[in-house]
């Protein structure tokens, strides 16, 4: 079964050849263009998402004991769809069932499934956006970007891995030793790749696809079965992606249920009991760090790798661009208001101010040039609208009253003018001193920044880094003139384990990670334990077992 291999052989080469270059490569446009995905695409997908609203997700012969789904548009309205809803056990039972015939096929036959279910997800780009778009609150660009191409890039990018890892090794081989004067000694060798059994990806509410995608594709490439566990709040975009995965699996001979659907209630969550169950081998998650410690802890011999929270930062010591420092600045802050895991929190910013090309600025025209870029920024609604988006969660929302206290309001937030009925948020921007680590070292979700006053740019570094150390960090940056303090910095944050910009003025933003290219997450501190995606990622998803026997004379 090896028809749907040969067919995207040339982009599963093309993806491992481009993991290790690491220069700009995709196969997945991430421009929602009619020219590139069809002339009626916006609006056939755009028709296919209003088609499930108010209706029952049919997932044929899904395992089912009822119906659940209580999602809510971060723009307003119900979805008011309903999902089929299963036990724990009676999953585990189902994804057990399927797992020998998904086990005994190749890797050739796993990697083409998995490209081919790639390909269908990206034809359907614009469904998925809007299903991303109304349960995550990401502006319509944003959610055909991040939740279609570039989640299918990351997707894309674990096959290759683990492609490339299983077969490093060959399925069969002559082993001849020679014994002096005597005849050789020669053996017939095989090996064959085993998976380590039920895989459960727990998905997130702000990136359901973006962070899935990796452990559901490194999952399933290896031969593992998947349960795929959606946040209560974004079933739909990760039930489209099984709904195409169970499809291509049917039509190729498989079982369905190889793949599965874990939706609940909120408040009835079932993901404790799935992560406890024995049978599960493998734990994807990306969420919070409390609950991921508790994920750790209770997901028994089960492999764990998980995406938790943390405190970026941002470090000021001297720009030859303060325009184009603020502005890109703004564009981070402000970018899905600040829900992204690799959103800047903490700003740190010498108290004697820094040097520019416009001169010298003081720490408060500095915090005021930041400022003064949001508001530029999101003047125009329709901009702010689009950059935006609306808030996921309304504790996120919430928090932002509860930190406007912490420190000298800069500039505060306020709704994003014509998105009447939604949940939104412009970023609020606080100055406070190095000394008031209750208001900046710990992690506030949302469109809230601290300016810190520090020393200098080295105390600043300094501080950046204990505090991913301590708290986790996904991303840092820094803006400086002297090229020993650029190299001081790199080492310095390459010992907390953060991925480190530097001074990004133009269209590259900090938030940003690209596949293929950039290492999200490096599992060297708090924010996590893996790294999306690497070697690591992929390898400890299957075992190598070998059968022998003296070779016929």
């Amino acid at each position: 079964m090896t028809g749907l291999f040969e067919r995207h052989r040339p982009t599963l080469t093309a993806a491992i050849e481009a993991a290790a270059k690491r220069d700009f490569w995709t196969v997945y446009p991430e421009v929602p263009s009619g020219k590139i995905y069809g002339e009626t695409a916006k609006d056939d997908g755009l028709a296919a998402y209003r088609a499930r609203l108010d209706a029952e997700f049919d997932l044929a012969d899904h395992p089912a004991e009822g119906r659940v789904g209580a999602e809510v548009s971060p723009y307003g309205p119900a979805l008011g769809i309903t999902y089929p809803a299963a036990s724990a056990d009676m999953l585990v039972m189902a994804s057990r069932a399927a797992a020998p015939q998904w086990a005994a096929a190749s890797p050739e036959t796993h990697a083409g499934i998995c490209l081919e279910i790639l390909a269908r997800l990206n034809a359907r780009s614009f469904e998925m956006a809007n299903a991303v778009m109304h349960t995550t609150g990401q502006a319509f660009a944003m959610a055909f970007q991040a939740g279609g191409p570039h989640a299918q890039d990351r997707g894309l990018e674990a096959v290759a891995y683990a492609y490339a890892e299983m077969t490093r090794i060959p399925a069969q081989a002559t082993w001849t030793k020679p014994q002096g004067k005597g005849e050789p000694i020669v053996m017939e060798k095989h090996w064959r790749i085993v998976p380590r059994g039920v895989s459960l990806v727990i998905g997130c509410n702000t990136f359901p696809t973006w962070n899935s995608y990796p452990g559901l594709f490194a999952s399933l490439a290896t031969g593992n079965t998947v349960i795929v566990k959606p946040h209560p709040a974004a079933i739909l975009p990760l039930a489209i992606t099984v709904e195409i995965a169970r499809q291509v699996l049917v039509e190729q001979g498989f079982a369905a249920d190889i793949v599965l659907l874990a939706a609940d209630a909120p408040g009835a969550e079932i993901t404790r009991d799935l992560v406890q169950h024995p049978a599960v081998a493998i734990v994807d998650y990306t969420g919070s760090n409390t609950f991921g410690a508790w994920v750790r802890e209770n997901a028994g011999n089960a492999d764990v790798y998980t995406e938790e929270a943390g405190v970026n930062s941002i470090v000021i010591g001297a720009t030859d661009d303060f325009a184009g420092m603020c502005g890109n600045i703004a564009f981070s802050l402000s970018l899905y208001s600040g829900q992204m895991c690799t959103a800047p929190q903490d700003i740190f910013v010498p108290r004697g101010g820094i040097e520019t090309n416009e001169g010298h600025k003081s720490f408060d025209a500095v915090a005021a040039g930041i400022a003064a870029a949001v508001d530029s920024l999101l003047a125009d609604p329709v901009r702010a609208a689009g950059i935006c988006g609306a808030i996921a969660n309304p504790a996120t929302l919430a928090r932002i009253a509860t930190s406007r206290p912490l420190g000298r309001i800069v500039r505060d937030s306020a709704p994003v003018e014509g998105l009447d009925g939604a949940r939104t948020a412009t970023p609020l921007i606080l100055a406070v001193g190095a000394a008031d680590t209750d208001a900046y070292a710990e992690e506030r979700f949302g469109p809230i920044a601290l300016v810190v006053a520090v020393d200098d740019a080295a105390d600043g570094v300094d501080r950046a880094a204990a505090l991913a150390e301590r708290k986790g960090a996904i991303t840092a940056a820094l803006y400086a003139t002297d090229e020993a303090q650029i190299l001081a910095a790199a080492d310095r944050f390459a010992v907390a384990g953060v991925n480190l910009s530097v001074n990004l003025t133009g269209g590259i933003y900090v938030n940003q990670s690209a596949a293929f290219s950039d290492f999200h997450v490096t599992g060297a501190n708090p924010a996590g334990n893996a790294s999306l995606t690497d070697a690591a990622f992929v390898a400890n998803r299957f075992r190598v077992v070998m059968w022998r026997r003296p070779a016929a004379a």
